[in-house]
């Protein structure tokens, strides 16, 4: 198991277990491992969200990046798809974004971008976990004119504002888009500085909520992970469509008509059946992970589509569409890849997309939607010992009731068990028709687990 780095990055509380000491250490590793093979000065991109803590983590990855003799280009704040974006088309080295994404303000984090603006392997943050902790990290200190040079351009913003006009401004002016009005909540966070230049650009009629970041209010009951305020903010105000981004704008939800929630399963399904009546779907496929409601395999069957399930996180989803051609891919939680976009997750980015299949069709969200059924889902925890959290693959008594229960579904369930990467927990979830029933599966399959598991 990694010391350092999860499935999104490092990510802890500010100023306590993420230290400047820490960051300044992962910088310089960082850009050791980034940078190795380079033959010139590595050049750096760094994007920050609206946290307080912000300025002090970029201040220690900045000296570390230095110190290492790279350069630096700070881009203030800044969604992490705009980095991911700008990192491509400076053609940094590589490029890091220091946010908590959803977490609560006193969290913060790093996560890396190669050159290509994909998030980097785990061999590559392995490397960089064995440098940190390693005697040969001083060794790495650029001296004299070696030393490197800091920079900001916050105005680079407005590049990654063109990037939505260049992709949809042309289509956007040939929609009908007089009595179509959208809310946006931006979470307090990085989508705050961007999301009302993207749509007024657009021409798209919008209110904009919860975009006075104050350092300390970003994701604060607002944002994807808090919908109630968006939900009755549409119905209030009659708006066509709810738009909900997380606190560094990689993530997008959506509230239809009527205040109910679209998540991430809901868009891969209204946008991959859109991109396969204009023959864009490549190889007739959608990507999504195993905790991918059973709605979305049902509805990729239903349209002759392939629903291909890699782990959980966005960057096991994205290796698995760079691998075989695919070209959308996303989880529950609304992050979403288009990858003839954009290498990584993109909450605006997915807004318009969905935007563009209501514009086009002349359909509201609600209508489109019919499209998939979302079972209901039971998500239970079961405690167990560390090093006993893989063993139930191979206790019979568990696997057993595992086949048991999915031999009642006939189809129509199923049963998901996931070790947790940094608990001692087992998740059991269940999905299925009926809710009193799965609670009372979950429950029992839990019981069994932590009688045959537990400490």
């Amino acid at each position: 198991m990694r010391k350092y780095f999860g499935t999104d990055g490092i990510r802890r509380i500010a100023n306590t277990e993420l230290s400047p000491e820490l960051v300044y250490r992962v910088a310089k590793a960082g850009a050791y491992a980034l940078a190795k093979h380079s033959n010139h000065t590595p050049t750096i991109l760094i994007g920050r969200d609206t946290r307080i803590s912000g300025t002090l983590i970029e201040s220690a990855m900045t000296a570390g990046f230095l110190s290492y003799g790279a350069n630096v280009i700070s881009l203030g704040v800044i969604p992490t798809p705009g980095v991911a974006y700008l990192t491509k088309k400076l053609k940094a080295d590589a490029s890091v974004v220091i946010s908590a994404s959803h977490n609560t303000y006193e969290f913060n984090g790093v996560k890396y971008f190669s050159n290509k603006g994909m998030k980097i392997p785990d061999e590559i943050e392995e490397e960089i976990e064995e440098m940190m902790d390693s005697d040969k990290l001083s060794d790495f200190t650029a001296v004299n004119e070696k030393i490197g040079i800091a920079e900001v351009r916050t105005d680079l913003l407005d590049e990654y504002v063109y990037f939505f006009r260049k992709n949809f401004e042309e289509e956007f002016e040939e929609y009908d888009r007089d009595d179509f009005v959208v809310a946006i909540d931006t979470a307090n966070g990085a989508t705050s500085v961007v999301a009302d230049k993207v749509f007024t650009a657009l021409g798209i009629r919008h209110y904009i909520m919860n975009d006075t970041p104050n350092g300390i209010n970003i994701n604060e009951n607002c944002g994807s992970t808090h919908l109630d305020m968006l939900k009755n903010y549409v119905i209030e105000h009659n708006c066509n469509l709810g738009i909900a981004y997380d606190g560094d704008g990689d993530r997008c939800l959506a509230v239809d008509e009527n205040g109910n929630e679209i998540n991430g399963d809901k868009l891969l399904a209204v946008i991959s059946n859109y991109m396969k009546e204009k023959g864009t779907l490549k190889n007739n496929a959608v990507v999504a992970t195993v905790m991918s409601n059973l709605g979305l395999k049902k509805y990729a069957e239903a349209n002759g589509l392939d629903c291909v399930q890699t782990k959980v996180g966005d960057r096991y989803v994205l290796e698995e569409m760079l691998k075989n051609g695919y070209n959308i891919g996303g989880e529950q939680s609304g992050h979403v890849i288009f990858l003839d976009y954009n290498p990584t997750g993109d909450g605006i980015l997915t807004s318009l997309m969905l935007i563009k299949v209501m514009l086009e069709k002349k359909k509201a969200a609600s209508e489109l939607c019919k499209i998939i059924n979302i079972y209901p889902q039971v998500l239970i925890n079961a405690k167990v010992a560390n090093n006993k959290k893989d063993d139930y693959k191979n206790d019979n008594d568990i696997q057993n009731a595992i086949q048991k229960l999915e031999e009642e579904f006939s189809g129509n369930g199923r049963v998901l068990i996931r070790p947790s990467g940094t608990e001692p927990l087992i998740r059991v979830m269940i999905e299925g028709e009926d809710q009193v029933y799965m609670q009372k599966k979950a429950e029992e399959l839990v019981s069994l687990i932590e009688k045959k598991l537990g400490e």
